[in-house]
């Protein structure tokens, strides 16, 4: 029968967590949510919404109310029996994120047989008023019930690499009072039992023996156990006792406002009559009085409700951690300062993106932070005395100036005035709508362009866009002509200073944008 109250037990506890695996909360604790804020804690919220306090209040959080029931036993003199049933009811209130208070009441049944017999009970008067020198088996049957304070600590709702839990697993200690009522079951009716009929029978196995009593002795548990209500605090006419406790547990969340625990809870009190017995039998066949006191054990599930409105659960599910890793991974609160990027040459580009440091003040640069080069001779324009020196007259020395000395027909030649720009006629680039981006056509034109130039050191070019006379039309010259100014410069490696822009309003077609040399 045992065996089936147990199965039974078992087979609910996983019915109900695995309900609890599909039911479990996935809610966030809003740190900027004042309204789950105390009255208490308003003034340091303040503070942390305004920058001037590193941390936030404690969230106001719900009160957590269970009950329970499991197995009870008593460890004591007598061998206890199971299973016997027990009850619970508590009160829990966190004071941080790892600790808090539970009240608990407990109420329980233990009951206790021993299979060997006993002969040496002359000093107890629960069973010396009724034998005389034969053999007895002790037994008892005890109510208890205590209320204690305890202390519990939460082990793993700080975690690193996960932000919600639906299991808690914790550990704690209590201090409490206990009173027990303890009887025993010595005769039958008003009649004291036959147990000689057992021990004569010559069965020594516990089985055989133990059903021998269960046929024997009826349940009336008539006769009151030997107690020390004599030199003992009674309350309600029962022996009272200060009592310590430990306990552990694991928890499930069923949902937002309900769990489920298991737990053991391990009770011991400075009292040695719990089982009514405090003489234990020594293999020598005599009695000596005992100090190890008795204790009990409750093994329970139970279920668990949050109360309360307007708070989050209590905080022993929640991770203590959750607003500093929002705060690094999504920034709402800490104040950032504004970006500076230093440019320690001026030269318009930073220093983390300037591939040639120290230029000189006044030098033009490219996209790269570096000297512009226009022929390509590794003299920088700003040091190069040949500005334009021909490939085939490099490698140039220190000054840029390339080594082509002239033709002996042309060595005695009077010098002719420079030749005006013969770079010819060159494209015009059209745009559509309002767009500023350059289309495939128009850089192939503009490739042309590069290749003119580079073929015809002494030209320069003018882009002239033509806008309307509204300032939105004439932003979008400004953009037009530059975005064709920057592919030349930084695509085709023209220099900035051959390339002048301009826009005249009204002077042509606003989508057309002309190049002409000059």
């Amino acid at each position: 029968m045992a065996s089936k109250k147990l199965t039974l037990l078992f087979l609910g506890i996983f019915s109900l967590l695995s309900f609890g695996t599909f039911a479990q909360d996935s809610g966030v604790y809003n740190i900027y949510d004042s309204s789950v804020i105390s009255s208490k804690g308003q003034a340091q919220q303040n503070e942390f919404m305004n920058n001037t306090y590193d941390f936030p209040a404690k969230p106001r959080n719900q009160m957590e109310f269970g009950i329970s029931g499991g197995m009870f036993s008593v460890s004591g003199d007598v061998s206890a029996k199971l299973p016997t049933a027990g009850f619970g009811v508590h009160f829990r209130k966190a004071l941080g994120y790892l600790f808090s208070v539970r009240l608990q009441y407990l109420y329980g049944v233990g009951k206790g047989q021993n299979w060997k017999s006993s002969i040496n009970y002359q000093n107890n008067p629960a069973w010396n008023t009724k034998y005389f020198g034969t053999p007895v088996y002790y037994n008892y049957r005890t109510h208890v019930q205590d209320l204690g304070l305890q202390g519990i600590f939460t082990l793993n709702n700080i975690r690193f690499h996960k932000q919600k839990t639906g299991m808690v697993i914790y550990a704690g200690l209590g201090i409490g009072a206990t009173i027990y009522d303890t009887k025993i079951n010595a005769l039958n009716g008003s009649t004291p039992y036959n147990f000689g009929s057992i021990t004569s029978s010559g069965y020594t196995n516990k089985k055989d023996i133990r059903n021998q009593l269960k046929s024997l002795m009826d349940n009336s548990y008539e006769t009151n156990a030997e107690n020390n209500k004599a030199n003992s605090a009674t309350l309600f006419g029962q022996t009272l006792k200060p009592s310590g406790t430990v306990l552990g547990g694991i928890a499930f969340k069923l949902g937002k406002r309900v769990n489920l625990a298991i737990e053991d809870r391990f009770t011991f009190i400075k009292d040695d009559l719990l089982d009514g017995q405090q003489w234990q039998e020594h293999p020598a066949g005599d009695a000596a009085q005992t100090r190890d006191y008795d204790s009990y054990n409750y093994v329970s599930v139970g279920l668990n409700f949050n109360l309360g409105s307007k708070s989050i659960e209590p905080l022993w599910w929640v991770n203590p951690l959750d607003y500093a890793y929002s705060e690094l991974n999504n920034p709402k609160h800490m104040k950032l300062p504004k970006p500076v990027f230093d440019d320690a040459d001026g030269d318009g580009v930073v220093d983390q993106l300037d591939r040639c440091p120290g230029t000189p003040a006044g030098v033009k640069v490219d996209s790269h932070g570096c000297p512009l080069d226009t022929d390509g001779d590794g003299v920088p324009d700003y040091k190069d005395k040949e500005l334009i020196t021909p490939t085939y007259c490099q490698p140039v020395d220190a000054d840029g100036v390339g080594k082509c000395p002239d033709p002996e027909c042309c060595k005695n030649r009077v010098a002719e005035a420079p030749a005006g720009c013969t770079i010819g006629d060159l494209p015009s680039i059209s745009f559509k709508g309002s767009n500023n981006a350059l289309s495939s056509d128009a850089k192939a034109m503009l490739a042309t362009v590069a290749s003119k130039l580079k073929n015809s050191a002494n030209c320069s070019i003018t882009v002239t866009g033509y806008p309307a006379a509204s300032k939105a039309s004439q932003a979008l010259c400004n953009r037009r002509v530059n975005a064709i100014k920057t592919y030349l410069t930084e695509k085709e490696g023209i220099s900035a200073d051959r390339i002048d822009v301009n826009c005249v309003v009204g002077g042509g077609d606003a989508n057309t944008v002309d190049i002409k040399s000059k």
